[in-house]
C-alpha cells in the first residue's frame, strides 16, 4: 500500500506499508520502540515512551493508569481517552449445566464467560474490533450460591485467571455485579435463592401465584439430559415479559427489604451465623446488606489488584421496589414496563397471599409502547407464596405490617395505608429513595471496597434505569475514588406527538442523539463534570422476525446500531455494547429470557486452530455480525479536548476537531451556559506531556485502501501544523500536534480511497416523499386553477 501524494491540504501524511512486522506472541501488533521513537523526533512534548497502539488501554498504553479528570477519561499523560468495548457477557447471567429451578445451591459458573483456553482468541477479536474496555458481568450467585458466606472459590480463581490476561491484548475493565429483576429465580439474574428463601418466599410457588415469571429461564431436558440451548427459550409474544418482573411481588419485596427493609418491614428478623460461630437475630435489611457488602470485599481483593481491572460497579439496574410508591393500585407507566399480565401492586399482594386476582393484561402498540387490551385471572389455584416456616410464619409480608388486609366480605383486598411507601411509617416524613437509602448504602459499599483495593481504582454508580440522573445526586453523595423511529423518552413526558416521530435513517441517528444528549445533560446538571459511560446498549439481532437468520442480510440491524452509535459518538460518550456472548446461537439468542442481542456467535466463528490472533487478521472475524456498523474508527487518545467527531459509515469518511486547553485563570466561554454536550470545559485540564493524538482505524475498512489527512484549517497555512501516520498492524492514526498553544484548534478530516461500499441509503422524510409532496403539490395547485378558471 503506497503512500498518498500530499495536495495542498494534506499536511504531511506518511502511510507505512503492510509489510511491518508485529511480534509473533498472542498479543502481536506492538512495534519495537526504535520504530516507535522515530516516528516522534519531532515531537515538542513529551510522547509517550512506550510502544503503543490507539485504543491500548493497558498500564502500558495509557503511561502508567486511566483516571478521571472532569467529564472526561485521561490517561498517564492527560490526553482525553474515548472508552468504548463490550458487556462480557450475557452468558454470565446463568450458570454451566443447572436444572433451574431446582437445586439452586449446586450450580458452578466458572468458564463464564468462556474456558480459560478460549480467552486469546476473544481478547485478540475484541482488540482486533477496537473494542478493548469491558464491562466483565459478575453475579451475586456466581459467588456465593450455596449459602450466606459460603463463597466459590474455584469461580474466584478462574475470574483472576481470566481477567489477569487482559493487558496482554490492551483490554482493560470494570466489575460490574449484575442484576435483572433481583435474581434468577425471580425472573432475572443476580442474587443467589437463599436471599428470596430468606424474606419467607417458597420458591417453589413464585410462578404459580404470580409474584414472578420464570419461563425465560427455564430449561427443558429430553431424557433427563441438559441442552444448553434450550434455556430461556420464549414465545414471540413473551419477549421482554421478563423486566416486569421488577413490579411484580417477589422482586420487588426484596428490592424493598435491602434497601430499606428497616424502615418498612422492620417485624421481618432473619437469624444468621456470625464469624464467631454464634447465632443472632437482624433484621432483613441488615442481614442482606451486610452480606452484599462481605461478598463484595471476597470479590475486590480477588481481583482488585490486577492491572487490568479499572474499577467496579456497585449493582447493574438498581431499582427502588416499593420504596416511593405513588399508588398501591397501579405502577407507574412512563419508568416500569406495562407488558403481558401487569397487578398492581395490591393484586400482587392478593395474589402471594393465596387469593386468585384479576389482573390488566396490556399487549403492544403504535405509538404508545403498550396498552391495556383484557384481563386475565391468576393464581387460580390459590396457591400461597409465603412459607410456614419462614420470618413471615406463612402472612404476606406487606399484610403483617398493616399496609392491606383481606375483606372476607367483599373477598377483595383492601389497601389499609396507601401512603404506606411513600412516607416513613413512625415519623410521617416524605421518604427519597436516594437521599435516604441508596446514597448511604453507596457510601458504605465504597468504604468496604476501598479497605481491600488500591484509591485508584474507580467506582462506577447507575441511577434507576428509564430515569433522568436525579438532581440529589450532588457531589456529596458521590463516593470518591482515586425508518420509522419514535422519540419513547419525549412521549411518555408529554411531548407533541408528531414532534416525536422520526423518518428514515438521518431520523433515527437525530432521534437517538437528541435522546442521548438529554441523558448526558442530565447527568452533568446533577453530577457535575463526571464522566458519564452508557453501560449497556444494543440491538436485538432478531429483529423483523429474525429474517436476517435466514437471508443473511443485516442491514436493518446495521442501521440501527449505527444510528444508536453514532448519537453516543455525537455526545463523546464512551459505552460498551449489550453484548459479546459466546454462547449465543441464530436460534436460541443469547439462552436468557428469550433475548438475542450478541453480535458475535462462536458457532459462526472459525475454530481455534485455523486462527492468527494479531490486528490485522480477518480469521478473528468470522463469527460476527453487524461489523461494518461496530468496527468504526475513532477518537482513543486526544492531545486536547474534542469538539467534534464524524463518521460516515457508508463512506469510511472521518473529521475530528479538538483544542488545546487553556491554561488556568484563562475565562471559560464555553462554560458560561452551564453543563452541556456541546460546550465542554475548556479551563483547568491537566498539563498535557504528549502531543500525539491517537485515532483507532479498523483494518478491515483500510486494507487495500489508501487513506489520507487533510485540515480545512491548514489550506491557506505555507507550513502544516501536524504530521500524521498510519500504522495498519496498531490499527492506529497517529497525528503529532506541532503547536501546543493553548487555545490551539484542530480540525482533520480523514478519506479512504476508494470509499467504501454504501451500506444502505442515508434516506429522510424528504429524499423518500420530495416527489410525492411535488406531485400532490401540482395536483392541488391544477384543482384551483381549474377552480379558478370556472370561476372567471
Amino acid at each position: 500500500m503506497a503512500s498518498s501524494v500530499p495536495s495542498d491540504l494534506d499536511a504531511s501524511f506518511v502511510l507505512v506499508n503492510d509489510d511491518y512486522v508485529p511480534s509473533s506472541s498472542a498479543s502481536a501488533g506492538t512495534p519495537t520502540p526504535g520504530a516507535m521513537q522515530s516516528r516522534h523526533l519531532n515531537s515538542t512534548l513529551l510522547s509517550p515512551a512506550t510502544p503503543s497502539y490507539a485504543h491500548d488501554w493497558s498500564p502500558s498504553g495509557t503511561g502508567g493508569k486511566l483516571s478521571q479528570h472532569g467529564r472526561h477519561f485521561i490517561d498517564a499523560h492527560g490526553r482525553v481517552c474515548h472508552l468504548r468495548g463490550v458487556n462480557l457477557s450475557g452468558n454470565c447471567k446463568t450458570p454451566i449445566h443447572d436444572t433451574f429451578p431446582d437445586n439452586p445451591a449446586a450450580v458452578t459458573f466458572v468458564n463464564r464467560p468462556f474456558p480459560i483456553e478460549d480467552a486469546p482468541q476473544h481478547f485478540a477479536r475484541l482488540r482486533r474490533w477496537g473494542l478493548t474496555f469491558v464491562r466483565f458481568l459478575v453475579t451475586w450467585e456466581a459467588v456465593e450460591h450455596a449459602g450466606p458466606g459460603e463463597y466459590d472459590y474455584d469461580y474466584l480463581n478462574y475470574l483472576k485467571q481470566v481477567l489477569a490476561l487482559l493487558p496482554q491484548y490492551g483490554l482493560s475493565c470494570f466489575v460490574a455485579l449484575h442484576q435483572d429483576v433481583w435474581s434468577r429465580y425471580s425472573g432475572g439474574s443476580g442474587a443467589p435463592a437463599w436471599t428470596i428463601e430468606s424474606a419467607g418466599f417458597d420458591l417453589d410457588a413464585l410462578e404459580e401465584s404470580g409474584s414472578a415469571w420464570l419461563n425465560g429461564l427455564r430449561v427443558k431436558t429430553a431424557e433427563g439430559k441438559y441442552d444448553e440451548e434450550d434455556r430461556g427459550t420464549v414465545k414471540p409474544e413473551e419477549r421482554g415479559l421478563w423486566s416486569t418482573g421488577y413490579q411484580k411481588l417477589a422482586a420487588a419485596t426484596l428490592a424493598t427489604c435491602f434497601w430499606a427493609g428497616d424502615t418498612f418491614a422492620p417485624k421481618a428478623k432473619v437469624k444468621r451465623r456470625t464469624k464467631t460461630g454464634n447465632e443472632e437475630e437482624v433484621s432483613i435489611q441488615q442481614f442482606l446488606q451486610d452480606d452484599f457488602l462481605d461478598m463484595w470485599e471476597v470479590l475486590a481483593d480477588t481481583v482488585g489488584h490486577l492491572p487490568g481491572v479499572l474499577g467496579f460497579e456497585i449493582m447493574n439496574e438498581p431499582h427502588r421496589g416499593y420504596v416511593e410508591l405513588q399508588s398501591m393500585y397501579g405502577w407507574d407507566y412512563n419508568t416500569d414496563l406495562h407488558l403481558g399480565a401487569i397487578p398492581s401492586p395490591l393484586h400482587s399482594f392478593t395474589l402471594g397471599a393465596g387469593y386468585s386476582t384479576s389482573v390488566p393484561h396490556y399487549t403492544r402498540s403504535f405509538p404508545m409502547p403498550t396498552r391495556h387490551t383484557s384481563s386475565v385471572t391468576l393464581n387460580t389455584a390459590g396457591r400461597k407464596v409465603w412459607r410456614e416456616d419462614g420470618v413471615t410464619e406463612g402472612k404476606c409480608i406487606w399484610e403483617m405490617h398493616g399496609v392491606w388486609g383481606w375483606d372476607e366480605q367483599k373477598k377483595e383486598g383492601i389497601v389499609l395505608r396507601e401512603n404506606y411507601f411513600k412516607r416513613h411509617p413512625l415519623t410521617g416524613k416524605p421518604v427519597d429513595w436516594y437521599n435516604d437509602f441508596y446514597f448511604p448504602f453507596l457510601s458504605r459499599w465504597a468504604d468496604r471496597v476501598r479497605t481491600v483495593v488500591d484509591n485508584d481504582k474507580m467506582v462506577f454508580v447507575e441511577a434507576i434505569p428509564n430515569e433522568f440522573c436525579p438532581s440529589s445526586w450532588t457531589p456529596d453523595h458521590q463516593p470518591a475514588f482515586g425508518d420509522f423511529s419514535v422519540n419513547v423518552q419525549g412521549l411518555s413526558r408529554g411531548m407533541f406527538l408528531l414532534k416525536a416521530f422520526y423518518w428514515g435513517h438521518i431520523g433515527a441517528r437525530n432521534n437517538f442523539s437528541l435522546q442521548i444528549k438529554n441523558l448526558a445533560e442530565a447527568a452533568y446538571r446533577s453530577l457535575g463534570e463526571k464522566p458519564v459511560l452508557i453501560g449497556e446498549c444494543g440491538i436485538p439481532m432478531d429483529m423483523n422476525q429474525g429474517e436476517a437468520f435466514e437471508s443473511e442480510d443485516w442491514t436493518w440491524q446495521n442501521r440501527m446500531m449505527d444510528a444508536m452509535i453514532t448519537a453516543l459518538e455525537r455526545s463523546f460518550i464512551g459505552f460498551t455494547l449489550w453484548n459479546y456472548n459466546p454462547s449465543n446461537s441464530d436460534l436460541h439468542g443469547d439462552t436468557w429470557n428469550g433475548e438475542n442481542f450478541s453480535f458475535f456467535a462462536q458457532r459462526r466463528a472459525l475454530p481455534p486452530s485455523l486462527l492468527t490472533l494479531d490486528q490485522t487478521s480477518p480469521t478473528l472475524d468470522n463469527g460476527a455480525r453487524l461489523l461494518r456498523a461496530v468496527v468504526r474508527p475513532y477518537a482513543a487518545k486526544v492531545a486536547g479536548i474534542p469538539l467534534k467527531w464524524k463518521y460516515e459509515l457508508n463512506t469510511g469518511d472521518c473529521e475530528l476537531e479538538w483544542m488545546v486547553p487553556y491554561s488556568n485563570g484563562h475565562e471559560d466561554s464555553q462554560a458560561k451556559g452551564g453543563p452541556t454536550v456541546d460546550q465542554p470545559p475548556l479551563v483547568g485540564h491537566p498539563t498535557l506531556t504528549s502531543n500525539t493524538t491517537e485515532i483507532f482505524f479498523p483494518h478491515i475498512l483500510s486494507q487495500d485502501r489508501t487513506l489520507s489527512v487533510s485540515s480545512p484549517l491548514d489550506s491557506s497555512s505555507a507550513s502544516p501544523t501536524f504530521t500524521s501516520e498510519y500504522v495498519p498492524s496498531l490499527q492506529t492514526l497517529y497525528i503529532q500536534q506541532l503547536d501546543m498553544t493553548p487555545g490551539k484548534k484542530y480540525h482533520i478530516k480523514i478519506r479512504l480511497d476508494p470509499s467504501l461500499k454504501q451500506a444502505f441509503e442515508l434516506n429522510d422524510f424528504w429524499t423518500d416523499f420530495i416527489g410525492h409532496i411535488y406531485l400532490g403539490g401540482g395536483f392541488i395547485f391544477a384543482i384551483a386553477a381549474w377552480f379558478f378558471v370556472g370561476f372567471l
